[in-house]
């Protein structure tokens, strides 16, 4: 619809145009320059690395006649759509992403209208450089052939990267990775690969050598950010093989054996050489140079080495031959040799195994029946063993091991040559244990020393052990723990102990007896170990509830064992509960509860637990009881004694009250006891209550007696003394008149102290 009305619009301004007659002029952008960021996009150029979305050059032009432009954008048929531009603001935006390595010019054509007339240009924009491209290696995979000889220094490969960003960032440097191990430097500019000074490359230490290169750019920017781009690439150097080894023999030393029974001509050994230079080898041949005394001779191209005597003929027992090879060229010139020594023995023949004797010969079993636990260091000479080998020298060297139960006995001696008698020692007495083993196996064993064929011969040692008192009973527990109620009847079972004893027959045999302060009212079978009471024994949890004593365990010859045994005496309830008195008077302020108690005589809960209750009152409904305290109160609605006396017709105040004190066993017991309550709200009934009370406890009263008299004669005494002291004051005062009154006066009246009462007169 907008082109429509574009192209309508168009048409009546061309008619207006061409009735009125009048010119109308084209439109033209803005020719800024470069540099300039809006106009007809001339000489712009954008780096690769723009954002898409970028907005990036403004279209920007005029019409003379002041009418309203628009712009447009058009690329070549099938070109890619790099930027869009907005029709009527100009503004270039970029869509698609630039990639300068794949086009650095973009042509595009502008266009600016103003509805009649249309101007478009053909524009350049150049596409700048961004470090965006790593080093690429060319003409790879990169593999080096090298002679082993090569001089340290000389070049030896070449390798080729190239980067297509320009500028440092195109620029590259070659690098070697792990140089300080390397045994090859490069030339960071041209890329030459050459062999490090002062190292030698060696075909028979190393064949290929794997060289990692990396290359890596002069760096630049990329999206506003410095950075520099590198690959790796391995070259492959391959170490080839030159004259320069002489010939290895292989398998050093070499010994052979001629035996009493090797024929002559036969092959003794073989000795094997090669040209060092395994990559391209020469041809190796052997000769025997001296040391045979004309027994011995060699193929000298296939090593073999011979006896050219029987054995009989030879002289000596052992002979040192020295070997040549020679390395030849397949022009026939000898280029390099080597020397080896080989030693040829004339040995026995190694014909007879070890071989096991007895007394009366050949014999591969011995037996032997011995007490358990002999002493250690002992020799088992119940054991007549012979060993013999028939062989001569080393042929006849072999050893002994016992094969068995481990550290029980050792064999002497371990090392034989020829023949020797065998000593069977105990080393381990507790080893030697008939409850652990009634019979002990081994194997005696005797193995050839140094002979290729390891000739062995075996022979069985069977030991029976007899057993001996060695082992003591034991419990099954180290206490045990028995509960019996108090009202089991003499001879009921408590608890059965057990014991056994390891050892066999009489040895293992127990008895059993009970010991100790609390083993009194029991006994225990001697045989089965049931513990129980005695016939008479009468148990009560009320007297003792614990009792602790020994049990032994004893074997034939007195060895034993003792365990604890805890018993328990369970209670029953067997005891009523029972009050201090069956009449008891109490007097109850109100307010303040009075207390009964009832004490019952089992030893255990719930049996010894009392509960009370009410069960007789006129009228019942004046008190309540505490049933666990045994406590007495009126009613909570009682606060006086008015009260009292509206809910009944007695005058005094006094009840007699039926309580019953019931234990919590099973069955359970009963007991009552009638209190007489005397209910009041003064303070007197206190002293009267406590008065009333003395009558009860004469010791009390004695008590207030004595100390009522005692206070009494105290101050008597105080008195007494204070009126003494002030007469013999009175009297030092006058001293000579009252002698002399004393003397010449009549005596019809002495002087004299009388006590009377808590008085002192004259």
């Amino acid at each position: 619809m907008k082109h429509v009305n574009r192209f309508f619009g168009s048409f009546v301004l061309s008619l207006v145009h061409v009735c009125f007659g009048q010119t109308n002029y084209a439109p033209y952008f803005f020719d800024n320059g470069p540099g300039i960021m809006n106009g007809n996009m001339a000489l712009l150029s954008l780096a690769e690395d723009t954002a898409i979305g970028t907005h990036v050059y403004t279209l920007n032009g005029t019409d003379p006649e002041k009418h309203p432009v628009t712009y447009g954008m058009t690329f070549k048929p099938g070109a890619k759509t790099y930027f869009t531009v907005h029709p009527v603001f100009g503004n270039i935006t970029l869509v698609e992403e630039l990639d300068r390595e794949k086009e650095d010019e973009i042509e595009v054509m502008v266009s600016i209208s103003d509805g009649l007339n249309k101007v478009a240009e053909k524009v350049r924009i150049l596409v700048t450089d961004a470090n965006d491209e790593r080093p690429e290696f060319i003409n790879t995979p990169y593999i080096a052939s090298v002679p082993e000889n090569t001089p340290p220094g000389s070049s030896i490969f070449k390798i080729q990267a190239v980067d297509r960003d320009t500028g440092s960032g195109g620029s590259i440097n070659y690098f070697l990775q792990n140089i300080r191990s390397n045994k090859f430097t490069i030339d960071r500019h041209s890329g030459v690969l050459r062999i490090r000074a002062g190292v030698t490359l060696d075909y028979e230490k190393s064949r290929t050598h794997f060289v990692t290169v990396l290359a890596k750019d002069g760096g630049g920017k990329f999206r506003g950010k410095y950075q520099v781009l590198s690959a790796t690439t391995t070259v492959t150097v391959n170490v080839e093989d030159v004259q320069d080894t002489p010939p290895v023999f292989v398998g050093t030393p070499y010994y052979g054996y001629v035996y009493e029974d090797t024929l002559s001509g036969a092959d003794i050994l073989t000795v094997v050489a090669y040209d060092g230079d395994r990559g391209n080898p020469n041809t190796v041949y052997y000769s025997l140079l001296n040391g045979s005394d004309g027994s011995f001779t060699i193929n000298n191209v296939s090593g073999v080495v011979s006896v050219t005597k029987s054995p009989n003929q030879l002289e000596k027992e052992m002979y040192e031959l020295k070997i040549q090879v020679l390395e030849v060229t397949p022009a026939g010139d000898v280029v390099a040799h080597a020397f080896t020594m080989v030693t040829i023995r004339v040995v026995d023949l190694n014909n007879h195994p070890p071989t096991f004797y007895g007394e009366n010969g050949l014999q591969n079993r011995f037996e032997l029946t011995m007490y358990e636990h002999p002493p250690e260091g002992e020799i088992l000479r119940g054991l007549k063993i012979t060993v013999n080998d028939s062989d001569q020298g080393a042929n006849a060297k072999f050893n002994l091991r016992l094969v068995g139960p481990a550290g029980i006995l050792r064999v002497v001696p371990q090392t034989v040559l020829n023949e020797a008698q065998v000593t069977i020692i105990v080393e381990n007495s507790a080893g030697i244990d008939y409850e652990k083993f009634q019979l002990l196996t081994f194997k005696l064993l005797a193995v050839e020393v140094n002979t290729p064929e390891k000739f062995s011969s075996t022979a069985d040692i069977m030991i029976y052990l007899l057993d001996t008192n060695d082992n003591a009973p034991k419990f099954s527990s180290e206490y045990y723990i028995a509960r019996i109620p108090e009202n089991s009847a003499g001879g009921s079972n408590v608890v059965a102990v057990t014991a056994t004893d390891a050892d066999s027959g009489l040895w293992g045999e127990v008895k059993y007896s009970i010991y100790g302060a609390g083993a009194d009212p029991f006994l225990i079978h001697p045989s089965t170990g049931i513990i129980y009471t005695q016939p008479w024994a009468t148990l009560d949890a009320e007297i003792s509830c614990k009792y602790n004593f020994y049990v032994k365990a004893e074997d034939a010859e007195g060895k034993h064992n003792i365990a604890e045994v805890f018993v328990t005496v369970l209670d029953v309830n067997d005891h009523y509960p029972e009050f201090l008195e069956s009449i008891q008077e109490k007097t109850l302020i109100i307010g303040s509860p009075v207390r009964i108690e009832a004490t019952d005589q089992d030893a255990e809960e719930p049996n010894n637990v009392v509960d009370y209750a009410i069960m007789q009152a006129d009228p019942d409904n004046v008190f309540d009881i505490d049933p666990s305290t045994g406590e007495i109160n009126l009613k909570s609605y009682i606060k006086s004694l008015d009260i009292i006396q509206n809910i009944t017709s007695r005058k005094d105040c006094k009840w007699s009250v039926v309580v019953q004190a019931k234990d919590r066993g099973s069955p359970s017991f009963s007991t009552t006891a009638v209190v007489k309550i005397d209910v009041t709200e003064e303070i007197r009934s206190r002293v009267k209550a406590y008065v009333l009370g003395l009558r009860k406890r004469p010791w009390t009263i004695f008590g207030i007696c004595m100390s009522t008299f005692l206070s009494s004669v105290s101050f008597t005494m105080v008195i007494s003394t204070i009126l003494y002291w002030k007469s013999v004051k009175r009297s030092r005062i006058h001293p000579h008149g009252r002698v002399k009154r004393i003397i010449r006066g009549p005596q019809k009246q002495p002087w004299r102290l009388t006590t009377i009462g808590s008085f002192v007169c004259p």
